[in-house]
This record gives C-alpha cells, sequence and structure tokens, in this order.
C-alpha cells in the first residue's frame, strides 16, 4: 500500500495539552490585521526519567490566543499560578527588519483554565 493510500486512511491531530505555571505577566499587542494578540508562557517541569540524568529541567512554552474570552481569563492570571492550555502548535511566519523571513513555534490556545493561584 502507497504512503498515499495509507495517509487518506489516516486521520491528522495536532493537538496540545499543557499544565504548568505562568511564567511572567501575558503581553497583549495590536496586530496590522488590527487583531488583539496576548502571549504568555508557560514553564511545565519536564521529569527526570524523561532525559536520563537526575537534573531538573523545564520547558518553556509560548503561548497566544486572539479569542476575547481567552485574553480576558489569560489576563486575570499572575505569574506563578498554575495553567492548563488546550490548543494546537502553530509555526509563525513574519519579515524582519533586515527583509530575511523569521519563524517560531507557538502554542494556539483554544481553551485555558487557571488550576491554582501562585505562592
Amino acid at each position: 500500500m502507497s504512503a498515499a493510500a495509507v495517509e487518506a486512511d489516516v486521520e491528522h491531530h495536532n493537538e496540545v495539552y499543557l499544565v504548568g505555571r505562568l511564567s511572567g505577566d501575558p503581553v497583549e499587542r495590536t496586530l496590522p490585521s488590527g487583531d488583539v494578540l496576548l502571549s504568555w508562557r508557560v514553564v511545565v517541569n519536564r521529569p527526570i526519567t524523561d532525559r536520563g540524568v537526575s537534573k531538573a529541567v523545564n520547558d518553556t512554552l509560548e503561548c497566544s490566543t486572539i479569542r476575547a474570552g481567552i485574553r480576558r481569563s489569560v489576563s486575570s492570571w499572575s505569574p506563578g499560578d498554575v495553567v492548563q492550555v488546550e490548543g494546537v502548535l502553530r509555526r509563525r511566519f513574519w519579515r524582519g527588519a533586515g527583509g530575511g523571513i523569521n519563524s517560531k513555534y507557538d502554542v494556539e490556545a483554544i481553551g485555558v483554565k487557571r488550576l491554582a493561584r501562585g505562592s
């Protein structure tokens, strides 16, 4: 069976589920389109067993949304809050000051929840 035939029978998924702590205050900016984008970072403790070493490591993951309801929820969070983010992984492209193309990955949030207030 060809790869194309197999792919036609398999449903693709792009789902992200994070639980971690808010690393700092969310940042809001207006895009050239007029949309308001809110960005924030979630720090997720990586289990020591994932690396095979005894030193703890964290993953810091960029999240964003233009959805008004999610912006309101996230704007009420404080650094250190334990939060849950559900979304999809997106690669964003933009032209830099020197004319080159830049890109980054972030989690486009489609659902959020504060699980606990930070200390």
